[in-house]
C-alpha cells in the first residue's frame, strides 16, 4: 500500500484502529518476559558485613539478585547507620532463621556524649543538650544497672507496632510516640576505649529485642549529660562470627567469578544448618530420611539408639533433612528440607 492510498484515520473502524496499540501491549509483555530475571534454588547463609547507609531489606535485595535465588531473608535488623554482621538466607535455609533471631548478639559502639537526640542516633535532631562529661568511673559504676534482665524502652524511631502501624512511621508524621517497656537481657557490658571527653566506646552481648541505641540514651540520662550513639558495629549473631564476614564488593567479585567458572559458589555459602549449632544433629537411614521427608514418623530401633527428648536436626550423608522433635522412641519431622539445586558448603573455620 502507498501513501496515497492509506485509510484516513477518521475513517478507519474501531477494531483496526486499536490493532496498533495492542502490538504494541504485546511488544512490551515479550520484553518484560524476555528480561525477567532467571531464579534459582540457592540454599545457605551468607554472613554480610553490612555497609553504613544501607538498610538491610537493600542488602538482602542485593545479596538475593547476586545469587539470583529465589527466596531470602535476614535474621535481625540493622540499621541504616550500623555496620558489620546481617546473616542472610537463602532458600530452605530461611526455614532456621528464628533459631538465629532468638541468638545474643555482640556490639560496639561509640556513645556521644552531651546530646541526646529525638532517633537515639546521630541521624536525629537534638532535643537536650548538657555541658557535663562523665569520667570513666562514673560509666562503669552504672554497668550492674544495665546488665542482666532489665527493663527497656525501645526508641520511638523503633520498628515495635502501635495498633498496628510501625513507631518510625507515627514519629516520623509527627505523632506523640509512647511505648511500654519490655524485659531485655544484657549479658556483658564493657567500657572499651575513651577517646575524648565527648566519646566513649563500648562492648556489649544482648539478648533478643534490645536497642543498643536506647542502652546510650539511658546510660546518658543516668549519668545526667546525655548520650545518643554516634556509631555502632554489630559484630556477631549467634553462630553466625566476625571472621565469616563477606562485603558486598568481595561478593560481587565471587559471583562474576563464579560465572566465569573460576570459583564455586557455594565456597560463599555457609551450610544451611549452621544456624542449629545448639540443636544435637541425628543421622538417620536414607530409608528413614525419605519417610520423613514425606512428612511420616520414624521410629527410633535399637540398643545404641540415643535416648533423649527435644529437638534435633536430621542428617543423612552429611546432608540435612529434616528439623524433628525426637518423643517417645520416635521421631517426629516438623520443618522438612529440600536441598536440591545450590548449597552451602563454605568452612566455618576458615570463613570467607
Amino acid at each position: 500500500m502507498t501513501d496515497s492510498e492509506q485509510i484516513p484515520l477518521s475513517s478507519t473502524p474501531q477494531n483496526l484502529r486499536s490493532e496498533e496499540p495492542q502490538e504494541k501491549n504485546l511488544e512490551k509483555g515479550e520484553r518484560k518476559q524476555q528480561f525477567k530475571r532467571e531464579k534459582h534454588d540457592v540454599h545457605g547463609w551468607v554472613v554480610l558485613d553490612k555497609p553504613q547507609g544501607m538498610t538491610s531489606t537493600h542488602a538482602v535485595g542485593a545479596v538475593k539478585r547476586l545469587f539470583k535465588a529465589k527466596r531470602a531473608g535476614h535474621a535481625g535488623t540493622l540499621d541504616p547507620l550500623a555496620s558489620g554482621c546481617l546473616p542472610i538466607a537463602l532458600g530452605e535455609a530461611t526455614k532456621t532463621v528464628p533459631f538465629v533471631m532468638d541468638s545474643r548478639k555482640i556490639y560496639r559502639f561509640t556513645v556521644r556524649w552531651g546530646q541526646e537526640r529525638d532517633t537515639d542516633d546521630a541521624d536525629g535532631r537534638t532535643t537536650a543538650t548538657s555541658d557535663q562529661r562523665p569520667t570513666s568511673t562514673a560509666i562503669e559504676s552504672l554497668f550492674p544497672c544495665f546488665t542482666g534482665t532489665i527493663a527497656q524502652v525501645p526508641p520511638c524511631y523503633s520498628a515495635v507496632k502501635i495498633e498496628g502501624e510501625r513507631a518510625y512511621d507515627l514519629a516520623r508524621d509527627g505523632a506523640s510516640v509512647t511505648l511500654q517497656a519490655r524485659q531485655v537481657d544484657i549479658h556483658r557490658l564493657e567500657l572499651v576505649n575513651v577517646p575524648d571527653p565527648d566519646h566513649s566506646e563500648f562492648t556489649a552481648e544482648c539478648g533478643k529485642g534490645t536497642y543498643v541505641r536506647a542502652l546510650a540514651r539511658d546510660m546518658g540520662r543516668a549519668l545526667g549529660c546525655y548520650g545518643h550513639i554516634e556509631a555502632l558495629r554489630r559484630e556477631s549473631v549467634g553462630p553466625f562470627a566476625e571472621n565469616e564476614l563477606i562485603s558486598l564488593e568481595q561478593l560481587t567479585s565471587m559471583c562474576h567469578r563464579a560465572a566465569a567458572g573460576e570459583v564455586d559458589l557455594a565456597e560463599a555459602l555457609l551450610p544451611v544448618e549452621t544456624a542449629l549449632d545448639d540443636i544435637p544433629a541425628l543421622a538417620v537411614s536414607r530409608a528413614d530420611a525419605a519417610r520423613l521427608q514425606r512428612g511420616q514418623t520414624v521410629l527410633l530401633r535399637g540398643r545404641d539408639a540415643p535416648i533423649f527428648h527435644g529437638m534435633v536436626y536430621v542428617t543423612v550423608s552429611g546432608q540435612l533433612v529434616a528439623l524433628s522433635e525426637v518423643d517417645r522412641g520416635e521421631i517426629v519431622p516438623k520443618r522438612v528440607f529440600n536441598l536440591a539445586g545450590l548449597h552451602g558448603r563454605a568452612s566455618r573455620k576458615e570463613g570467607f
